[in-house]
């Protein structure tokens, strides 16, 4: 065996030999003698800071009523939802609270697209139901920017969704696909027995993709899935044919639909079936 052999073994023993030890959980010196002790690791104590002597200042509360001040506040807030101040401005509307409908229900119209969408955003973190007609005037409105439409039926769908039905219906009749797509898609968290007409009428939609969120919001409303087609690849000739199953379904089973509000909870995709 030669040198280089010879080392290359010792080197290998020596290294299992320290893997041992450590397995072992022994100390990783040979000598251990008098004056040399293992050592031991310890979790040191601890001591918790120290609680603040106060939990600060509570937020000033809204006023119960506005003054003329107030009401020139919010009026001037209003072309301040675009630009650098802007979240400024969105928080001070939100410190007013319901008092901020009027205003924000205003700057709706303003003809700057920044402050009609931030509007609508908050008008959302307000969550008064109040704010629901004028939201939906605008997503209704098609000389709208698509996005804020689609934002103002989102927004109102989640204030109140009893009242959305007539936007919805509206809306999927809208020559976008985008404004169709949600409208089905929104109908979903509206669970009445008056929107599932329309959302039928979703699936045989010319755009692909308008058609699988209408199937799939009629799913989760109803829990019919309907038969198993290949909807990606499918034609609007194949989907106005396919539609006739979910008409079938439904007059069969609309009875058994009132209108009080039901769960909406989403049920899981089986793993077979395309949801888009």
């Amino acid at each position: 065996m030669s040198m280089t052999q010879r080392t290359t073994v010792r080197s290998q023993i020596l290294s299992w030999v320290v893997v041992g030890f450590f397995l072992a959980g022994a100390p990783l010196w040979a000598e251990i003698g008098p004056s040399r002790t293992p050592l031991y690791f310890a979790q040191m104590p601890y001591d918790p800071p120290p609680q603040p002597e106060s939990r600060g200042v509570d937020a000033t509360p809204a006023p119960e009523s506005l003054t003329p001040q107030d009401q020139e506040r919010l009026e001037s807030l209003i072309p301040l939802l675009e630009g650098r101040q802007e979240f400024w401005a969105i928080g001070e509307f939100v410190y007013f609270g319901k008092h901020s409908i009027p205003y924000l229900v205003k700057a709706l119209k303003v003809p700057v697209s920044r402050v009609r969408f931030n509007a609508v955003e908050t008008l959302s973190m307000l969550n008064d139901s109040s704010a629901v007609p004028g939201l939906l005037s605008v997503a209704m409105n098609p000389d709208e920017e698509s996005k804020i439409r689609s934002h103002a039926l989102r927004v109102a769908t989640r204030l109140d969704p009893n009242q959305v039905i007539p936007a919805i219906e509206v809306m999927m009749k809208d020559p976008n696909s985008t404004i169709r797509n949600t409208a089905v898609f929104e109908s979903r968290r509206v669970p009445r027995k008056e929107v599932l007409p329309l959302i039928i009428n979703g699936i045989s939609d010319p755009e692909q993709y308008v058609s699988i969120t209408a199937r799939d919001s009629f799913w989760i409303l109803t829990d019919f899935m309907g038969p198993i087609h290949d909807w990606e690849s499918s034609t609007p000739e194949d989907r106005k044919e396919w539609v006739k199953a979910w008409w079938s379904w439904w007059e069969e089973n609309q009875e058994k639909f009132g209108k009080t509000p039901q769960s909406i909870e989403s049920p899981r995709p089986p793993a077979d079936l395309n949801v888009s």
